[in-house]
């Protein structure tokens, strides 16, 4: 309070002026702090956001399926053909399709996928489990994910603050998420729609074709009937 002097108006002045100098410089100190730790925690969030996102897609690769075989074929495509051909000579039919024996390459490439996305952002549990299955998979030995599924869930579960789930709820074996057949259909569907669509544009081109012959027919007749009216024949020479 002693550096405040209000004996004059120039001093009244000189103290307004550095009320409102320190006022600014600590509201802009306080600015630059909060947008600071705004941006920190916008950061940390994104962070979160992409973890989990990315820890919700292993589990539904690796946890989308309760019935049927919950284990991971480690083989590779030309080994299970070797041993198809080995047990029963192919059939003429099958022999250019990938049908059943695509089906467990493609389970294999996404658990791998899964696993690597784990192994990167999981916690020390999940990347125990994660790491235990790839070295199973390297090693050539079937792979059961379903201990790896129970930590994905609980961990998720925690994060966004739901409910754990209760004890006497009885959840089934769960394991890889078995993907569809390709859609031999739509790609049919699209080359019959291409063919029509080329069949409408032939029809289109045939009919503008059409209307230009018979433009040239009606111009030929109104040319003969002005022909007529002065004076000439049909056959061309004048009339007497």
């Amino acid at each position: 309070m002693r550096m405040l002097d209000f004996s004059s108006w120039q001093s009244i002045g000189v103290t307004l002026m550095g009320l409102a100098l320190v006022t600014l410089i600590g509201v802009g100190i306080r600015l630059l702090a909060m947008m600071t730790i705004q941006q920190r925690r916008e950061r940390i969030n994104r962070q979160i956001n992409e973890r989990l996102r990315t820890l919700i897609a292993a589990y539904k690769t690796l946890g989308g399926s309760f019935t049927g075989d919950l284990t991971v074929d480690p083989r590779h495509l030309r080994e299970m053909r070797r041993a198809k051909a080995e047990a029963e000579p192919a059939n003429e039919g099958e022999a250019g399709s990938g049908g059943e024996s695509d089906r467990p390459r493609r389970i294999r490439d996404a658990v791998e996928a899964a696993l690597s996305d784990i192994i990167l952002l999981g916690t020390a549990d999940q990347v125990r489990l994660a790491s235990l299955a790839a070295q199973e998979l390297t090693e050539g030995r079937p792979v059961h994910v379903h201990d790896l599924v129970v930590a994905l869930r609980d961990f998720i579960r925690e994060a966004l603050d739901l409910d754990p789930i209760p004890a006497d709820v009885v959840i089934p074996q769960q394991g890889p998420t078995r993907p569809t057949s390709g859609g031999k259909g739509g790609n049919s569907g699209r080359g019959g729609d291409s063919g029509s669509g080329g069949g409408g544009r032939g029809g289109g081109g045939g009919g503008m074709g059409m209307a230009g012959g018979l433009g040239a027919v009606g111009g030929a007749s109104l040319a003969h009937g002005a022909a007529v009216e002065e004076g000439d024949d049909p056959a061309g020479s004048p009339k007497n």
